[in-house]
């Protein structure tokens, strides 16, 4: 199995210039370590061999929060879940946008 942790720096509200590097360098880290030393069973036995792909970035009251991008199956998503919940992190949740015919 791939695993990719991807950093957004990008987010929805804009820090001081000072603070973003902090916060920005932070992100970086927790994404890398995340993949390399939370995440390392994925690597092993037990797991599908797919692809997973997770964004993570800073919330509006600096959690961080995390997201699964590609589809992967149940098992994946619950490890996923447990160990970004132990660390703290929370989950990334989307608005959902409803297009209206006419």
């Amino acid at each position: 199995m791939t695993v990719t942790v991807l950093a957004i720096l990008e987010t929805d509200f804009v820090p001081a210039k000072n603070l973003a590097k902090v916060m920005n360098d932070r992100l970086e880290r927790a994404a890398m370590e995340l993949r390399n030393n939370h995440l390392k069973a994925l690597y092993g036995r037990g797991f599908s061999c797919e692809d997973l792909v997770i964004y993570i970035s800073y919330n509006s009251k600096y959690k961080i929060r995390y997201r699964i991008v590609n589809d992967v199956p149940a098992d994946i998503e619950y490890f996923v879940a447990e160990t970004c919940g132990r660390l703290g992190y929370i989950l990334w949740r989307s608005v959902s946008v409803e297009i209206l015919p006419g």
